[in-house]
């Protein structure tokens, strides 16, 4: 039963960890955008290469997750 849940435990513990990065990334972004208009259209852009990296990489988490059962 440990060995099964062990996996688990860590795909969980990588995927925090990127969800933290990305927030930590995002909150930066929120604060460039606020202060700069010049930096806007690069950082939107960045945005949404940032949010289709995490539905990237979350997919691929899952995928990780579901190859083991």
């Amino acid at each position: 039963m440990v060995k099964i849940l062990e996996p688990i435990k860590n795909k969980l513990h990588e995927l925090l960890r990127f969800l933290i990065i990305t927030g930590i990334l995002l909150t930066i972004l929120a604060v460039l955008i606020a202060w700069s208009d010049r930096l806007l259209r690069l950082l939107v852009a960045l945005f949404i290469l940032i949010i289709a990296y995490s539905l990237f990489y979350g997919a691929y988490k899952l995928w990780g997750i579901k190859k083991l059962f």
